[in-house]
């Protein structure tokens, strides 16, 4: 599976779902300085986008076969770059749109591999109370069974929010930024 924008708590969460279920975990960030975290939160491979060609070391690490999963946030331009190193019969998850920019739909390799490429948003599954149990009964499986362990990447006070935006901003963090109200 090719996991974009890997050190996000969702991305994060992918490499744990991953890898409970023994497959490979392919980890893209943009900066070097994250690779060795990903590493150590179990990805297989880490690509940094900005110093690598994702769609060779794709290729590479999976002897040509492709990936055959692959999750983004991320959208825009990078659609039609994750469908190139696609395996025959892949299946690409969007579930953001971080890019903001155009989002051009890959025809071409969508058809010659027959490709399934599909938008996922929380609801479908919040909304289905069969499908959340289900979901939430896994969560909760591995919780206990020490595959899943939520990472918190830095917290702040609630009257601290603008230095947890500027923290954002920065794209530091690798997991999700906490503001705490009270004491």
């Amino acid at each position: 599976m090719l996991i974009t924008a890997a050190s996000s708590s969702a991305g994060l969460a992918a490499i744990e779902t991953v890898k409970a279920q023994q497959a490979i975990a392919i980890a893209t960030t943009r900066e070097r300085d994250k690779r060795e975290e990903l590493l150590a939160a179990g990805a297989d491979h880490v690509i940094v986008t900005e110093e690598e060609d994702l769609v060779a070391r794709v290729k590479a690490i999976t002897n040509g076969a492709g990936a055959r999963l692959i999750f983004d946030p991320i959208a825009g331009p990078l659609l039609e770059k994750l469908a190139e190193p696609a395996a025959q019969g892949a299946m690409i998850i969007e579930y953001g749109w971080l890019s903001l920019g155009p989002t051009r739909f890959p025809v071409v390799p969508a058809l010659t591999k027959a490709l399934n490429i599909r938008g996922y948003w929380l609801t479908e599954t919040v909304y289905n109370p069969e499908k959340f149990a289900r979901a939430k009964k896994y969560v909760y499986d591995r919780i206990k069974g020490g595959h899943f362990r939520p990472r918190i990447a830095k917290t702040f006070r609630f009257e601290d929010v603008v230095e947890a935006y500027q923290y954002l901003e920065s794209n530091q963090q690798i997991g999700k930024v906490v503001l705490t109200v009270g004491e």
